[in-house]
């Protein structure tokens, strides 16, 4: 005969753990699917080719995208003022380390070459530091950073992303 579940015994420590863990996951799973989608819907609308661009780097040459052909890019647009963007430094330096194939370029947004260089070094930015300029900022259409767009080897935008990035998630944005 079974017990009625009035009657049943409460449940153990370990059983109210695991159910607690499993909650937790489950909820840390949706939060960043709503993070990685509201990313996606906040970044900029890139069809085709992506804008080409000539720009200054911090070591004194010049990089020019359509240069980069035959190779994935990560262009991502920062700020020296900007937490979201310092905070993602250390996804990107991990990314870049492990993806030597795939070129990443920071973009800076604001400030000079001096100032650029003093953030660099404070935030310990292993990839090239590039000084963006208004044109290159306006046709990739960014209004808020961090913004970053993923061009393929092609030199199509193949993703781009608003807000703070994670390691897992630009795995997935590079093809």
């Amino acid at each position: 005969m079974a017990v009625p579940d009035s009657a049943a015994a409460p449940p153990t420590r370990a059983r109210r753990a695991w159910r607690s863990a499993r909650e937790w996951g489950l909820t840390l799973v949706l939060a960043a699917a709503l993070f990685h989608g509201v990313g996606q819907l906040r970044a900029p609308d890139i069809a085709g080719l992506a804008p080409d661009f000539t720009l200054p780097v911090l070591d004194g040459t010049t990089t020019t995208l359509s240069a980069l052909r035959g190779q994935a890019v990560v262009v991502n647009f920062w700020a020296t003022w900007c937490g979201p963007c310092r905070a993602e430094v250390p996804q990107l330096n991990r990314f870049s380390a492990s993806n030597p194939e795939v070129v990443v370029l920071g973009l800076a947004t604001d400030g000079a070459p001096a100032q650029l260089r003093a953030a660099r070094d404070e935030l310990g930015i292993e990839y090239p530091v590039v000084v963006a300029d208004r044109a290159t900022v306006a046709a990739y259409g960014v209004e808020t950073l961090p913004t970053t767009v993923v061009v393929d080897a092609s030199g199509h935008v193949v993703a781009a992303h608003t807000g703070i990035l994670t390691l897992p998630q630009l795995m997935v944005m590079v093809p």
